[in-house]
């Protein structure tokens, strides 16, 4: 799969896109499993209701954003590969948060989340032509193809892997 045209998804996801380099998604998306659980490793429980600043999710509850966002961008591409035309909702995010109970869940049942639900979205992009991963459809009122949407996922959670480095970890 071929990295998406600028046209193909709107400016505001350039933030995630431009995060992964040239070359092929699928071995990026795979590493990406064991980079999570790497980074995750020997991390105490009680570390997981840190919030680095008044105001921001704690540790458990950005990771929670990332399983959600995860699901929510892999709806999106499996929508829109499929030739479905409906114009697809965006999410608040902030609601997601407040109903995940992710200061409640361990790390380890976060992380295994995560995984299961990247394994899945893996078996969805490596089995898509290349018509259908150019296919354009509409999420949060712009356009989007469901390659830039396999490069978002990608991208989504590199941004958050650094966030998580610079902020939560450090």
């Amino acid at each position: 799969m071929n990295r998406p045209e600028k046209n193909e998804y709107a400016e505001y996801y350039d933030r995630y896109i431009s995060l992964i380099p040239e070359g092929e998604i699928v071995p990026i998306l795979e590493k990406q499993i064991d980079d999570m659980a790497a980074m995750f490793a020997g991390v105490p429980e009680d570390k997981g209701t840190f919030s680095y600043a008044p105001g921001k999710w704690t540790t458990k509850e950005s990771l929670s954003h990332v399983i959600d966002a995860e699901r929510i961008f892999a709806y999106r591409l499996l929508r829109i590969s499929r030739g479905d035309e409906t114009p697809l909702e965006g999410f608040d995010q902030e609601g997601y948060i407040e109903n995940s109970n992710a200061n409640a869940r361990s790390f380890a049942d976060l992380l295994e989340e995560f995984a299961l639900q990247r394994r899945s979205n893996l078996l969805l992009i490596r089995n898509l032509s290349d018509a259908a991963s150019r296919r354009m459809g509409t999420a949060s009122d712009n356009p989007v193809s469901a390659r830039a949407l396999a490069y978002m996922l990608a991208g989504h959670v590199k941004h958050h892997e650094n966030i998580f480095r610079n902020n939560y970890l450090a």
